[in-house]
């Protein structure tokens, strides 16, 4: 099975880009379709970005639609999610999650296998 790893994470202000990494070991993560979502505190957690395995299908939630790019970067076994015009709204933790030879960009959580553990995204005003 695949393990996942977040990084990227961190404190920025308004307007500012960070992007976030998920690396992924013990298997090749060209197989997996990858999902982010992120958990606002007192939130449920929500769908942001997925990509599909081979990394011809893309979806994003309409919140960050223009404004968050996910890719694929299978030499280096890893996802990323470019995040520009940051705002407060996108504080939250989060995730990557991995969905075994998925041909679609899946937005729903629970087709998701396995996932990692989160890094914290904070962007002040």
């Amino acid at each position: 099975q695949v393990q996942l790893v977040e990084s990227g994470g961190g404190l920025v202000q308004a307007g500012d880009s960070l992007r976030l990494s998920c690396a992924a070991s013990g298997r090749a993560i060209s197989s997996y379709g990858i999902g982010w979502f992120r958990q606002a505190p007192g939130k449920e957690r929500e769908f942001v970005a997925a990509i599909n395995w081979s990394g011809g299908s893309t979806k994003y939630a309409d919140s960050v639609k223009g404004r968050f790019t996910v890719s694929r970067d299978n030499a280096k076994n890893a996802v990323h999610l470019q995040m520009n015009s940051l705002k407060p709204q996108d504080t939250a933790v989060y995730y990557c999650a991995a969905r075994y030879y998925t041909n679609v960009a899946e937005p729903s959580e629970s087709r998701y296998n396995y996932w990692g553990q989160g890094t914290q995204v904070t962007v002040s005003s």
